[in-house]
């Protein structure tokens, strides 16, 4: 598998957030009530939060539109077609186009009232992809 560290290291134009403690990530996932693929918990613990370009990538912030809690928790309210274990990696602000990851790992895209279709294996493979 590959180091979603060493990706996120490879891209231009990465800005980032602080690092990420245990706790404040088993607080974040208690509050979804699921538990982070594990790519996504070694990216929030290293980075907080990303910008890669003009993505934004959530994670834990005390910015509300990249804090991956408060952009879940209202998009669940948006979309009743997600499932429980998903939780919001990206919002792109086009067409209410949202990006989801589940706690196995795969990611998802949805537009408003849509079934989650798949786009990527992980987040490796998505961050590679932007």
């Amino acid at each position: 598998m590959t180091d979603i560290i060493k990706v996120i290291n490879s891209k231009d134009g990465v800005i980032h957030g602080k690092e990420t403690n245990e706790n404040e990530i088993k607080q974040a996932e208690l509050e979804l009530g699921l538990r982070f693929a594990d790519d996504y918990r070694n990216y929030i613990k290293q980075f907080g939060c990303m910008v890669i370009g003009s993505r934004e990538i959530t994670g834990i912030s005390s910015q509300e539109n990249y804090n991956v809690v408060s952009t879940t928790k209202a998009q669940r309210n948006y979309n009743k077609n997600i499932p429980e274990n998903s939780y919001v990696i990206e919002q792109l602000n086009i067409d209410g186009i949202i990006i989801w990851q589940s706690s196995n790992g795969e990611v998802f895209q949805t537009s408003p009232n849509t079934a989650p279709m798949k786009i990527a294996d992980s987040l490796v493979e998505y961050i590679q992809s932007l």
